[in-house]
């Protein structure tokens, strides 16, 4: 029997200005999926303190206990309405916004000399995915240039043969709670929408993957 594929599900912990993350429910309901397609699939999950400090030591600890064939990112962009699948990741750290330990970046760039580093194409599916469940689902450029830009730019550095060989990061707006509105006065996505359409990302990431294993 062949080894079971491995996806690593993470999200991250509350920082200054959200106090609550909604990528934390839906990491966890999504660990929990039971469906047919996902037989032959083992689930990890993991839920980053929003701190630089955390994600450089967590990342590569993580990554060697699970050894994961695919990486299915998660964040919080609490200013976009939509859903929003990054297709690369910038060389460009924030030196404005102290992170959840208080802590400033203290250069505007993560590598020297280097360019924004792609996810690739399986982006495009993704997308897709996602918006065949019906939720307002758009591609995106520009990760930011705090902590879910970083994640994603140290989790690009980690796909090569020895490691995952896939990698996508998904920013997510905030959630309706208790009835809340958006300001223009429409519904705001719903946790239950947000896991209908994670769950399409998640097994299209599976299939995505099972075709790099056997390529």
């Amino acid at each position: 029997m062949s080894e079971k594929l491995r996806i690593l599900l993470t999200g991250f912990g509350p920082f200054p200005g959200a106090p609550y993350n909604p990528t934390q429910p839906l990491v966890a309901r999504l660990a929990r999926l039971r469906r047919p397609g996902l037989d032959d699939v083992e689930m990890a999950s993991h839920i980053f303190p929003v701190t630089y400090a955390a994600v450089d030591r967590q990342l590569p600890e993580v990554l060697a206990k699970v050894k994961p064939d695919a990486l299915l990112m998660f964040g919080l962009a609490a200013r976009t309405s939509y859903l929003r699948i990054e297709t690369r990741a910038r060389n460009a750290v924030t030196m404005l916004w102290p992170d959840a330990a208080n802590t400033r970046s203290s250069k505007r760039g993560i590598a020297a000399n280097a360019d924004a580093m792609m996810f690739g194409p399986h982006t495009a599916r993704l997308l897709r995915a996602a918006r065949l469940t019906g939720i307002d689902a758009r591609p995106s450029r520009d990760a930011g240039a705090y902590l879910c830009n970083y994640l994603s730019w140290r989790a690009i550095e980690n796909v090569k043969p020895d490691g995952p060989q896939l990698a996508a990061f998904i920013h997510i707006p905030l959630l309706a709670r208790s009835g809340a509105v958006r300001r223009k006065g429409s519904p705001r996505i719903t946790l239950e929408e947000l896991v209908d359409a994670g769950e399409a990302m998640l097994m299209e990431m599976v299939r995505s993957a099972r075709r790099v294993r056997t390529s």
